[in-house]
């Protein structure tokens, strides 16, 4: 059974990734706005995963007999003035929530709630990834400057990004 704490914990990181998702999907609109398609097409697989990332300890929630509680999401700021500002307050993001996960593991371990532990670990694997992406489009970026014929090059790469869905009843 999930503990009291673990289980308010696991639904304001449900709430989180659900706000993921809309700040990814708003940041999809500014880059269509811009007419980058690819950009754009990479926020929006963003915003997929971060459905998935919620859903995900949604179930973990009601799989330990606890009670899933939504609550409204916040808003996501529309002030976007670059690619780069774009990728750089999304870089800034994961990292919040790289901290947000490393409090539930932390969180956890205290409570001794060994199956927590174990599921959060695939939370610490996906933001090193997660990070790591995000970080290295942030630097192509400020490589790049403002040449548009090099923008329209990484927004063809980032174009090929698809979102793949985890197998039904599988863990993510």
């Amino acid at each position: 059974m999930l503990g009291k704490k673990m289980e308010k914990m696991m639904n304001k990181q449900v709430n989180r990734e659900f706000y993921a998702a809309y700040l990814y999907l708003s940041m999809a609109a500014y880059f269509d706005t811009l007419n980058l398609s690819g950009f754009a097409q990479w926020m929006r697989t963003q915003t997929q995963e971060e459905v998935v990332h919620a859903m995900k300890i949604f179930d973990y929630i009601q799989e330990r007999g606890g009670k899933v509680i939504l609550e409204a999401i916040e808003k996501p700021s529309a002030k976007l003035s670059s690619p780069l500002a774009a990728f750089e307050a999304a870089y800034e993001h994961e990292q919040k929530v790289t901290g947000w996960i490393n409090e539930l593991v932390d969180a956890a371990r205290e409570e001794k709630d060994h199956a927590s532990v174990i599921f959060l670990q695939w939370y610490v694997t996906e933001q090193v990834e997660e990070e790591q992406s995000v970080d290295a489009i942030v630097n192509h970026l400020k490589m790049v400057g403002d040449s548009p014929h090099a923008l329209l090059m990484i927004d063809r790469e980032l174009g090929k990004r698809a979102f793949n869905a985890p197998a039904s009843g599988s863990q993510v």
